[in-house]
């Protein structure tokens, strides 16, 4: 279920009022504390006659900071997280445990996997008004969080994590630097696409309505790219434009039918990211053209080929610039946004972060199923650059 989308912090004190929390507290990435965009939701609050309390998010927002964060919150009060998914995701988190304790035996259940389902019982929203201020993780409209656990993450997703309301607005998203920018965009629209080319199965309503995404992230992102890549202001519409269409992509419209499992690109990605320390898209950006060829290949393990095609050409009608075949397209495509694709791997790790991803979401589990490790391996040779030999990987542990 869709929540609301205000578009102006004027709206902020009517939807508070609507709400009627019996208190708030503003959580703030520390990088947006004292910004404008900071300010504003803080002066919206204000008007709304409320008094919030005020917490920075913490560099480990692992669940010693959920408990934290959830011990504070009295029955009824909201969470104003401002923030990127870090901070989005720990607001939605420490709101349900809040509200049901139960949850936390969930979050620390002994289990290889890094997916946590939750109950569909236990609500359909969290107690946050989420305010982003980055692009590309949509996390303000998704039903999912991450929380790092164990040397990895986990990923959990339910209902009631989704949050109540969330405020979108230019200005939260004008101090992020260009890089940040086109990761945001790529993000968007790998979420989009990644489950229409991983399954094979033809959805014809929900395929379109990812081809008609796709496209108009294309247009949005590309728009971003010709202004910030040659030093100029990336324009406010384009970047409300990447926000609301990323955001469309959590509601789970465009996938009604289709596998939960067909990630098989972000779940290699983000072992390989949370191993090396390196942002989530960096490896994303690495792996995926690999996946594709893959799939292209004959591969159906990676996704069937019939389907990226299909999906390419009718990005190409609307984007003739694109190259013709996806793979190599899709590579052009992150040149041209100059989004850094480069990971060096060491070769002693490489076996090792294969082996933490078939144990977190292979071997008898769905998402990386028919995959060994050896497969995974070879698929990290392909995606990244040799390095000289790492001095030892983190603890291994379920990854989201």
């Amino acid at each position: 279920m869709a929540s609301p989308v205000l578009d102006a912090y004027d709206r902020l004190p009517g939807l508070l009022r609507e709400l009627r929390p019996t208190g708030a507290t503003l959580l703030a990435d520390p990088a947006v504390d004292g910004l404008p965009v900071t300010r504003a939701v803080l002066d919206g609050i204000a008007r709304a006659g409320i008094v919030p309390a005020r917490a920075l998010t913490p560099a480990d927002g692992g669940l010693p900071a959920v408990e934290a964060l959830a011990a504070r919150l009295s029955p009824g009060e909201l969470i104003i997280g401002v923030g990127g998914g870090s901070t989005l995701d720990l607001a939605k988190l420490a709101a349900a445990v809040s509200r049901r304790p139960d949850l936390l035996p969930y979050l620390t259940a002994g289990q290889r996997s890094g997916l946590i389902a939750l109950p569909h019982g236990w609500g359909d929203h969290a107690h946050v008004l989420a305010v982003p201020t980055t692009l590309g993780t949509g996390t303000e409209a998704g039903p999912v969080a991450c929380f790092p656990y164990d040397g990895g993450k986990r990923l959990v997703m339910g209902e009631c994590l989704r949050p109540v309301a969330a405020l979108r607005t230019a200005d939260a998203t004008a101090t992020l630097p260009a890089p940040l920018l086109m990761d945001g965009a790529l993000e968007a629209l790998f979420r989009a696409v990644m489950p229409y080319s991983s399954d094979t199965l033809d959805l014809p309503e929900q395929d379109a309505a990812v081809e008609e995404l796709a496209a108009g992230l294309l247009t949005a992102g590309d728009e971003l790219a010709r202004h910030v890549t040659v030093g100029l202001p990336a324009p406010a519409a384009a970047r409300l434009r990447v926000a609301a269409l990323s955001a469309e992509s959590q509601l789970g419209l465009i996938n009604t039918g289709r596998s939960p499992y067909a990630v098989k690109t972000w779940a290699v990605a983000n072992e390989l990211s949370t191993a090396l320390g390196l942002a989530k898209m960096r490896a994303i950006a690495a792996v995926w053209p690999v996946v594709w060829q893959r799939a292209l290949d004959g591969d159906l393990r990676f996704g069937s080929a019939a389907r990226v095609h299909r999906l390419w050409t009718r990005l190409r009608r609307q984007h003739p610039w694109l190259a013709p075949d996806p793979a190599d397209g899709l590579l052009r495509l992150m040149h041209r946004w100059q989004v850094d694709r480069t990971v060096r791997l060491a070769p002693d790790l490489r076996r090792e972060i294969a082996l933490r991803s078939v144990r977190a979401w292979g071997a008898g589990l769905p998402t990386l199923n028919g995959l060994s490790a050896d497969d995974v391996a070879a698929l990290l040779t392909e995606a990244t650059e040799a390095a000289e030999p790492h001095p030892k990987l983190l603890p291994a542990g379920a990854s989201a």
